[in-house]
């Protein structure tokens, strides 16, 4: 199973010092906490893609291939590439060169985003996101299977026999994830062409998780892509600890009371009761994170959210430093304990997938079963 960290990039004013770094200093912190994230182990680092304030990271790419040029094992990701407002064809060069600058430790995550003024900031219509997403990305899977491309659909100008540059590391293109934390149509998507589904649950009850991740299983079983419970999914979750749990909620409580995305709205206790996020000790973050297979499933990806809402550095890396000792080392084994043999415990990564040869499902631009995805219509 695969562990890693997720940050969205927020620059976020500092509550208890009264400070708020600058861009500069944010995007510093942010490779220092993917450089710390290998340090300890852990697997991933994936970044957000935002085009407004308060956020930073508006090319994702730029900053994993520095990343990339710094570690030797850490996998490469995005928390959300923009489909609907990146044009496929700068998606597909962009990520394909990345693979090659990073050996094949790249993969993305691709979503809608959540924030509507940045659809008419790249001349798209938000009332067509779903639409934009499936057409995008099949176009997307065509460009990175095929050398000559001919293209026309609605949302973009035609391609005439257009091939884009570098073709993907070994001819083969990076893994792909679907997030969503609402849309079924992109669960569906996800389980069409058997990628991977991330639903970033850091908001939401576990009867919801489960609706949206027993979706996608129920449907990548429906194509043929093997049974449900072998469907590749991803989490999210946030966490942030002390050696007590009385410390952890002192210390973080400020942040929380504060943070733009859920200040001023439910208290701490009443949101770590609802969500995935949890304040406390290492042993409660693993019980908890262990409790969410029982409604999502055995999963491939565990992400967690620790840099947000203002917090400082030092205290970002002191909680990287404690998942990587603290958390992960036992998460992978109870985790494995429990899978049953033939679930996979890793996503696919390059070397596996290259290993599958030119034939394979991977390489494929539609799945043998020719049907139409939900809601494209």
């Amino acid at each position: 199973m695969q562990f890693g960290i997720f940050t969205v990039g927020d620059l976020t004013a500092d509550p208890v010092a009264g400070t708020t770094v600058s861009e500069h200093e944010r995007i510093a912190s942010m490779t220092a906490i993917a450089l710390k994230a290998e340090e300890v182990g852990l697997d991933v680092f994936a970044t957000g893609e935002h085009h407004n304030p308060p956020f930073v990271p508006s090319s994702p790419t730029t900053m994993l291939g520095w990343i990339a040029a710094r570690t030797e094992r850490l996998r490469l990701s995005t928390a959300t590439t923009l489909i609907t407002t990146n044009d496929p064809v700068k998606i597909a060069e962009d990520f394909a060169m990345l693979q090659h600058l990073s050996d094949g430790r790249t993969d993305l995550m691709l979503g809608r985003g959540n924030t509507g003024p940045v659809y008419p900031w790249f001349g798209k219509d938000i009332r067509q996101g779903i639409g934009l997403a499936v057409e995008n990305y099949h176009l997307l899977r065509r460009l990175w299977r095929e050398r000559s491309v001919d293209w026309e659909g609605r949302f973009r100008t035609p391609l005439q026999g257009f091939t884009a540059t570098p073709a993907p590391l070994d001819d083969t293109p990076p893994f792909v994830w679907h997030g969503s934390i609402r849309s079924p149509e992109i669960a569906e998507q996800a389980a069409f062409y058997g990628d991977g589904f991330f639903h970033n649950n850091i908001f939401w009850n576990a009867e919801h998780t489960r609706q949206m991740v027993e979706l996608y299983r129920r449907r990548f079983e429906h194509y043929g892509h093997g049974s449900a419970d072998q469907a590749i999914v991803g989490l999210g979750g946030q966490v942030f600890m002390a050696a007590t749990e009385a410390e952890a909620k002192r210390r973080f409580r400020p942040y929380f009371d504060d943070a733009p995305v859920y200040g001023h709205g439910p208290s701490l206790e009443e949101f770590t009761d609802m969500t995935p996020l949890t304040v406390g000790t290492p042993e409660m973050v693993i019980d908890k994170t262990l409790s969410f297979a029982d409604y999502a499933g055995d999963y491939q990806r565990q992400l967690f959210l620790v840099d947000h809402a203002g917090l400082p550095l030092d205290q970002v890396l002191e909680q990287v430093e404690m998942l990587g000792r603290d958390v992960v080392p036992t998460l992978r084994k109870e985790f494995e304990l429990r899978r049953p043999a033939h679930v996979p415990s890793d996503p696919p990564i390059h070397e596996t997938l290259v290993a599958q040869g030119p034939d394979s499902p991977h390489r494929r631009v539609q799945p043998a079963e020719s049907v139409a995805v939900a809601g494209t219509n």
